[in-house]
Formats: structure tokens, sequence, C-alpha cells
């Protein structure tokens, strides 16, 4: 194995040297300020990129990932960078995104030891035991599908719960939170229909959106 990370440099000039030669403001311009309406709080997973999935330049979208894109208000790291992107940046849009196929959320399903994630992914067990009779008759293959969305609608709710967006809210800032999932089979995102603008649609958003996920029979007793 090699240790020389010269290609990496090698790529990072070339890359300078295109965006120069098809906009010689580009740094510039970049280096003056940042300017997002966006805030994507996304997952870890390297074959998410937000600025290429969303076709949007560097500066034009803030950034938050971590394992299976969890937002808990127990997470100052979270809290911290969507207090930021609202209270200084402005963002106008607050954009959860999950991806099928997630790792996280397949361990979750599965029981999977991971290690140390193991604790964070508890969260998203949380989830999956809280709708359990709307994920325990589906095959397979669609519960995954399932709990990846239903775990981008309960960060939604989460997001939109947290005091930083209440607060904004209340003094009549523009901000609304959205839930999508990406697709890693044709790149293509998926609006779960959960946007929040005010605190008034929260819970009737959520409500409807888990309407789209009928219960199962009952579940017997253990």
């Amino acid at each position: 194995m090699t240790t020389s990370l010269q290609h990496l440099f090698d790529n990072n000039r070339a890359w300078a040297e295109r965006m120069v030669s098809e906009n010689p403001a580009y740094f510039t311009r970049l280096a003056s300020q940042q300017n997002p309406k966006y805030l994507w709080i996304g997952c870890s997973d390297s074959r998410v990129p937000a600025n290429q999935i969303t076709g949007l330049d560097p500066g034009e979208v803030f950034v938050h990932r971590n394992v299976a894109n969890v937002v808990v208000h127990s997470d100052l790291n979270a809290l911290s960078v969507i207090q930021y992107a609202v209270d200084f940046l402005k963002v106008e849009h607050i954009l959860v995104v999950g991806h099928y196929g997630c790792g996280g959320v397949l361990a979750t399903l599965r029981g999977a030891r991971v290690g140390l994630a193991d604790n964070w992914l508890r969260h998203v067990h949380d989830v999956k035991v809280r709708h359990r009779r709307r994920l325990d008759h589906l095959p397979v293959p669609e519960q995954e599908d399932v709990l990846c969305e239903m775990n981008v609608i309960e960060q939604v709710g989460n997001v939109a719960l947290s005091n930083v967006i209440q607060d904004a809210w209340a003094r009549g800032q523009k901000v609304s939170v959205h839930g999508w999932c990406y697709g890693l089979k044709d790149g293509l995102a998926k609006d779960l229909g959960v946007s929040m603008s005010r605190p008034s649609e929260v819970m009737e958003v959520f409500r409807n959106a888990l309407k789209r996920y009928p219960r199962g029979g009952i579940i017997p007793a253990a």
C-alpha cells in the first residue's frame, strides 16, 4: 500500500485550473463569502455528495453529515450547525436527506454489530421499534426502504421541534424543513412530502406522512 497522496494533490491542481479556465473569478467570488440558501443534513456515506446531487456549487449549500443522517436533541454538533445556518447564514431551507441502502439503517434492521457506532444507531433502532407494526409485515427489501424513509421523517420532526427552528419561526424567520431520500441506483432524490414552514404544520404533516405506511396485523404478545 502506497502512503503517498500525491495523486490527490494532482487532482486538486487539475480541478482548480479547470475552474479558473471556466470562470476566472470563481475563487475570488468563493473566497469573498458564503451565502447558501440551503442546509443539507445527510448521511456520511461517500456515495451521497450534497453538491453534486443538487447541482450546486461550493458556497451554495451548507452541509452537515453523520451516520444515518440522525438529528437528536442531545447532539450539540448537529444543533450547532443548524443554529449557525439559521441564525447567521439565514438559510431558507433545511434538507434532511437519507438514502436507500443506508448501511446504518441496514445494520439496525439486521441486528448487526458495527462497534462504537452501535450506540449512535440506537436512535435508528428507536425509530424501528416505534413503527414496528408498519414494518414487520413487509418483505425484507421493502422494510429496508421504508425504514430509510421513516428515519428521515423522524429526523425532520426532530429538526422542526428543535429550539433553534422553533425560535426562528417565533420571530417570523422564513425557513422550511424538508425530507428527501436519495436513490443510489438511479441518482434521483425522492421528496417524502414532509415539508414544514411553521409550528402549526409539524404534527399534521408528521401524522399524514405516517399514514402512507399502513400497519400490519396485531403484534402477538411476547
